[in-house]
């Protein structure tokens, strides 16, 4: 690694670590007073920034509120599932797309530990603030797309591509469907148990033969 590279992934460190801490003190002052019940100055008191760095970082409340998309998933994650497809032609779906995905949800799941105190914080922030969900709705679009952009990448065809398309809806739902069970009351199972039942149901699901059906007899019916 050069010195430069070097460079880059300290200052990106210190960038993610910044902007970790304004998320934390927006969250709390907001599950303590309520979203306007507070100042942009508190969130910096808090925080240990200026107003100037708030502002380099996020452009409201609510926004530090929600997060950063670029904090979602490790870049060192995501370059090793791309680099997973570079033994297949460009242009062709890779056999290993859907195990290598799994790998890749799995490999997140382990995160959920370190950050499940974070997420319970944002769902009661949400639970207290709904309007901010339409802010997560955008956010969570943001996320979808760059996954999108980084499947394509490493198969080598276009961010709209049917089959990326699918692993994003696909994978993008049974992480929230996972998420939903494992943050619910009561709950007792590990995130990885609740995501790999799910996956395992949408494999048997979709591993059913499928025959395009014939429409031209009711085409000519109708």
């Amino acid at each position: 690694m050069t010195d430069s590279a070097t460079s880059d992934g300290l200052r990106e460190r210190k960038r993610a670590a910044t902007r970790s801490a304004i998320t934390s003190a927006a969250r709390t002052l907001t599950a303590e007073r309520g979203l306007n019940g507070y100042t942009v100055e508190e969130v910096c008191e808090a925080a240990g920034i200026s107003r100037r760095t708030f502002f380099n970082y996020f452009p409201t409340k609510e926004d530090a509120i929600i997060g950063h998309a670029d904090d979602d998933i490790p870049s060192d994650i995501i370059e090793e599932f791309v680099a997973g497809g570079a033994g297949s032609p460009a242009g062709q779906i890779s056999p290993t797309l859907f195990r290598d995905l799994v790998t890749l949800s799995l490999r997140l799941a382990e995160d959920m530990s370190a950050s499940e105190e974070d997420t319970r914080q944002l769902i009661g922030v949400v639970r207290k603030e709904p309007q901010l969900i339409l802010r997560i709705i955008g956010v969570t679009e943001q996320r979808e797309a760059q996954f999108a952009r980084d499947v394509a990448r490493r198969e080598g065809v276009a961010a709209d591509h049917p089959v990326v398309q699918m692993a994003v809806v696909l994978l993008s739902t049974i992480a929230r469907k996972s998420s939903m069970a494992y943050f619910s009351d009561g709950n007792t199972r590990s995130y990885p148990d609740l995501l790999l039942e799910n996956i395992s149901a949408a494999s048997v699901l979709f591993s059913q033969p499928f025959n395009t059906p014939d429409t031209t007899a009711a085409e000519g019916q109708s």
